[in-house]
């Protein structure tokens, strides 16, 4: 089943993403088999990150906390809140992301 998870950024923390942007990233890569998108949200200028957005594949809201509690960004306070919220897949078309 799908998950979706919706993280804000705390205040003025840009300096501690960038710190963990190598692990955070590489942690994700070690979740493909999980992992469905994953992306930064960004404020409507796109000129600064203010938080995330992961959808996973897992069986639990227990796995889809396992797996946010295992990001870099959560363990070193990043994200203001969490939000994890069970999806059904109604509309599939990852064609239509291709060049965003």
């Amino acid at each position: 089943m799908l998950w979706a998870i919706s993280c804000i950024d705390k205040p003025d923390t840009a300096a501690i993403r960038e710190s963990v942007l190598i692990p955070h990233r590489e942690y994700l890569g070690s979740q493909k088999h999980i992992l469905v998108l994953a992306g930064a949200t960004q404020n409507d200028e796109g000129t600064e990150a203010i938080g995330s957005l992961f959808i996973v594949n897992v069986n639990s809201r227990a796995e889809a906390k396992k797996f946010s509690d295992g990001d870099p960004f959560t363990q070193k306070g990043v994200f203001k809140s969490i939000t994890i919220t069970r999806m059904r897949k109604g509309q599939w078309n990852p064609g239509a992301a291709e060049g965003a």
